[in-house]
C-alpha cells in the first residue's frame, strides 16, 4: 500500500509514473484472472439470505469465483451477447449479482438497475440501453420484483432473453419445502425466453472462455442516474475507469487479508466501484448480507453480530445507516473493525463524533459520482481528517474549481472561493459521458473536465468542501430526488399556479423533500388535498414531499423564477426552531444567512440561560451549519 496523507503524498504516487504507464488490467477478464492467479483459495465473496449472525452463508474463494464469471460469460456470448450488447440485471443483492455483474462486463456491456424502480422506469432504462438480455428474480415470496420486469420487459422489445435466479437455493430446512407451495404465479406477457439461470449456465465451461478478450479499453458498464426522478440520464463507464477505482483501493486502503462489509446495493456505484474492483485488485474478501443489505430483516440489529462473524476490519456506510446504528447497542467483539467508509451523502459532524465516541472508530467520508465512474476523493485514513470535508483528490485525479464567465468561457477559484467542482481522472469518459449525446453537451470545462453540478472549493491544503449543489438536487439518504418531479406533479392541479420544491434538513436522512405552493389567485386548495394530489401523481415514493406550505406568494427573482434559497432559508429556520423547542432550549432562529465557503448558516439567538453543549448535540445531527448571532 502506498502512503496517502497529504497532498504532498498524492503528488509522490503520481509522480512514480503515468496512468497510462502503470501495469494494470486491460480488460475484466484479465483483473480477475490477476486476482485469481495471486489470491486462488483466499475467500473473496461471501452472501447469507438471512441476517442472523449463525445463517447460513455461501462463499466463494477467487478461483471460484473466476470460474462461474467465466461459466457465465460464456452463457451471456451462447445468448447473443457481444462486446456492444447489454446484459441487464434487476435484482437484489446475491452471489448471482455479483457474478453477474462482473460477467456482464466480460461479455459485453453490463447494466445494473435498481430493482425498486417502477416498471415503467425499469423499461425506459431496458429501451435506453437497448437490452438483449435480462437477469432477475423468479417469483418469490414477499417480492414483487418478477411481475414487475415482466411488465417492463413488454415495452423493451430488444429484450430477447430473461433468465431467472431462484433464491430456493440460498434456503434450508422446512423454509426450502414450504416456499416452493406458496411461490407466486408468474404469467409472463412478453415475448422474450424465460430461462432459469443455473440450468441456462450450466451448459458452458467454467476452465476457459469460449471467446477472444483483446486488450482494449471499451464501454463496459452502463449505470443509470437519476432513475429514481422520472426517466433516467445513463452513464457509461470504460474498462479503465473500472479498474482505476480498483487499483486505488489496493494502491492506498485494502490488503489481502482485510475483510469487508458492505451492505450496500450492487446496481449502486460504491458497492460496484470502490468496493466490488478494489476486492479484486487487493485480493480482499468482500461480505454482502441479505438481498436488501441495511434495508434487510434485522440487518441493523445484527450487524455487529456479523461483523464478529466475519471479523471484518472495513464497514461501508451511509449517513442514515450509522445513525440507526447507533440506535442499537455494541453486542458483539468488534475489535477487528478498524475504520467506517461513508458516502452517498454528507454526514452531520455530531453523528461523526457519536460513532467515534460509541465504537473508538473513525469514519472516513469520501466523494464520488456515477458520472465519474465513482472516486474523486477521500479523508485519508492515515492522515489528517477534516469534518466536513470530503478529503483530498486521489493519484491520478484532478480537480478544478471553476466559475462560468459566459462567453469567455471559465476562470478557476482561488483558495476557498466557491465554484463548481470540475474533474478529470480515468473514470470520466470525455466528451462521451451518457450515452445520450444532447445530455453531453456543455458538460465539460476547457474539453475533458466533467462538470459535477457540485458547488464546493479547495482548501490551502488540497482538501475538497462540497457546499452546495448547483442542480439543486434533493439527497434523500443518498436517494437523489430531482425537485422537478415534485413541480411537475403538483402543477397538474388547477388550482396552483407556482411551486418551489427544496430538501429540508433532517436528522436522519440530511434533507428530506419539502414544497411550497402558490395559488392561483382566487382559487381554494388544503395542503391536505394538494398532499393527496402528490401521492396520487409522483410514482416514487421517496420524492412525495415530507411538508407542505401554502403561501401568498413564493420569493422569486428579476425574471420571476422562484428564489429557492429563501425558501431554504425559512425550512431551515422551522426545522431547527421546532428541534430546540421540543428539546426545551430557549433558543431560536434569528436569521439564515449566505456564507461563501460553508453556504446557508442559521444564526442562533438565546432567549435565557442555556447549555450550549446541549444546543450543539441537537443541532449536531444535522448537516447544515449554524453560529451564534455575532
Amino acid at each position: 500500500m502506498g502512503s496517502f496523507s497529504t497532498l504532498a503524498e498524492v503528488r509522490a504516487i503520481e509522480a512514480e509514473m503515468s496512468w497510462p504507464e502503470r501495469d494494470v488490467a486491460r480488460t475484466m477478464y484479465e483483473f480477475l484472472t490477476r486476482a485469481r492467479d495471486a489470491h486462488g483459495a483466499r475467500p473473496a465473496i461471501s452472501y447469507q439470505l438471512l441476517s442472523a449472525a449463525t445463517a447460513p452463508k455461501v462463499t466463494l474463494t477467487w478461483s471460484q469465483l473466476h470460474a462461474r464469471v467465466t461459466q457465465v460469460a460464456n452463457a451471456f456470448r451462447a445468448l447473443g451477447i457481444r462486446s456492444g450488447d447489454v446484459v441487464a440485471f434487476v435484482l437484489p443483492n446475491t452471489m448471482e449479482t455479483a457474478v453477474t455483474l462482473l460477467a456482464g462486463s466480460v461479455a459485453g456491456i453490463v447494466n445494473p438497475i435498481n430493482p425498486l424502480l417502477e416498471a415503467d422506469q425499469i423499461s425506459s432504462i431496458l429501451r435506453e440501453t437497448k437490452a438483449r438480455v435480462v437477469v432477475t428474480l423468479r417469483a418469490f415470496p414477499k417480492t414483487d420484483l418478477a411481475d414487475k420486469v415482466a411488465e417492463a420487459v413488454k415495452f423493451a422489445p430488444n429484450v430477447q432473453t430473461v433468465l431467472e435466479v431462484d433464491l430456493l437455493g440460498y434456503l434450508t430446512g422446512l423454509k426450502r419445502w414450504i416456499v416452493p407451495l406458496i411461490r407466486p404465479k408468474l404469467r409472463h406477457q412478453h415475448r422474450a425466453d424465460v430461462k432459469s439461470f443455473d440450468a441456462e449456465v450450466a451448459r458452458h465451461p467454467a476452465d476457459r472462455l469460449q471467446f477472444d478478450d483483446p486488450p482494449e479499453d471499451r464501454v463496459a458498464a452502463y449505470f443509470h442516474t437519476g432513475g429514481t426522478t422520472g426517466m433516467p440520464k445513463v452513464a457509461q463507464h470504460k474498462v479503465s475507469g473500472m479498474v482505476y477505482n480498483g487499483w486505488l483501493g489496493e494502491k492506498l486502503l485494502f490488503k489481502p487479508d482485510d475483510v469487508v462489509m458492505c451492505p450496500l446495493p450492487l446496481f449502486h456505484v460504491f458497492a460496484c466501484y470502490p468496493i466490488l474492483m478494489s476486492m479484486i485488485a487487493s485480493g480482499a474478501h468482500v461480505v454482502f448480507p441479505t438481498p436488501q443489505g441495511y434495508r434487510g430483516e434485522g440487518v441493523f440489529d445484527n450487524l455487529w453480530k456479523l461483523v464478529e462473524r466475519y471479523r471484518v476490519t472495513y464497514l461501508i456506510t451511509v449517513p442514515t445507516a450509522l445513525a440507526a446504528l447507533m440506535q442499537r447497542k455494541v453486542n458483539a467483539d468488534i475489535s477487528s473493525l478498524r475504520h467506517t467508509f461513508s458516502g452517498s451523502a454528507a454526514m452531520p459532524v455530531e453523528l461523526f463524533n457519536r460513532f467515534k465516541r460509541e465504537t473508538g472508530i473513525e469514519t472516513i467520508e469520501g466523494y464520488g459520482l456515477t458520472e465519474a465512474t465513482c472516486l474523486v476523493s477521500i479523508n485519508p485514513p492515515e492522515g489528517i481528517k477534516k469534518i466536513g470535508s470530503v478529503g483530498l483528490p486521489f493519484p491520478h485525479t484532478q480537480v478544478r474549481i471553476l466559475t462560468s464567465q459566459g462567453a469567455i468561457g471559465f476562470r478557476e477559484c482561488a483558495v476557498d472561493e466557491v465554484g463548481e467542482i470540475c474533474v478529470s481522472n480515468p473514470g470520466v469518459f470525455e466528451g462521451s459521458t451518457y450515452t445520450e449525446a444532447d445530455k453531453n453537451r456543455e458538460l465539460f470545462a476547457d474539453g475533458r473536465f466533467l462538470r459535477t453540478g457540485d458547488l464546493g472549493r479547495l482548501d490551502a491544503d488540497g482538501y475538497l468542501f462540497i457546499t452546495g449543489r448547483a442542480k439543486d438536487l434533493i439527497i434523500r439518504g443518498g436517494h437523489n430526488i430531482d425537485p422537478a418531479i415534485i413541480e411537475e406533479a403538483l402543477m397538474s392541479h388547477p388550482a396552483v399556479a407556482v411551486v418551489g420544491a427544496i430538501g429540508q434538513p433532517d436528522a436522519h436522512a440530511g434533507e428530506l423533500p419539502a414544497v411550497y405552493v402558490e395559488l392561483v389567485a382566487g382559487a381554494q386548495a388544503t395542503t391536505e388535498e394538494l398532499m393527496a394530489h402528490c401521492e396520487k401523481h409522483i410514482v416514487e415514493r421517496a420524492a412525495v414531499p415530507k411538508h407542505m406550505e401554502i403561501l401568498h406568494e413564493l420569493p422569486k427573482t428579476a425574471v420571476g423564477k422562484v428564489f429557492k434559497p429563501d425558501l431554504r432559508r425559512m425550512a431551515i429556520t422551522r426545522v431547527y426552531d421546532a428541534v430546540l423547542r421540543k428539546a426545551e432550549l430557549p433558543v431560536m432562529v434569528s436569521e439564515v444567512v449566505e456564507d461563501k465557503k460553508r453556504g446557508l448558516v442559521a444564526h442562533l439567538v438565546k432567549d435565557g440561560e442555556v447549555d450550549e453543549a446541549k444546543v450543539a448535540e441537537v443541532l449536531g445531527s444535522f448537516t447544515r451549519p449554524w453560529d451564534w448571532k455575532p
